[in-house]
């Protein structure tokens, strides 16, 4: 790709960040017991967090030229709109 993309196994970055929250007791029931959801397997460990979906872009610099979240993880930006910010930094 021509760049570097994080990867945060654990959510140590989100929770630094802030942007990792935990799943609320009635949750993980409903998500083990009704939805057969394994996420402590997919995730590594036992700590029933996520972290909220963010993308950012970082110039060389280490300055945040873009930066949109939403903890409602089916409000993302359109792809257009990552690579138009990702083309405003090469000019």
């Amino acid at each position: 790709m021509g760049f570097d993309i994080l990867a945060d196994p654990g959510n140590a970055v989100a929770r630094e960040f802030g942007l990792a929250y935990a799943f609320p007791e009635y949750l993980k029931a409903i998500f083990t017991d009704v939805f057969d959801n394994r996420l402590p397997e997919w995730n590594g460990d036992d700590s029933w967090e996520l972290p909220v979906p963010v993308r950012y872009i970082v110039d060389r610099g280490g300055i945040v030229r873009y930066a949109v979240g939403d903890p409602d993880y089916t409000v993302r930006p359109e792809p257009q709109e990552t690579l138009a910010a990702l083309r405003s930094l090469a000019t």
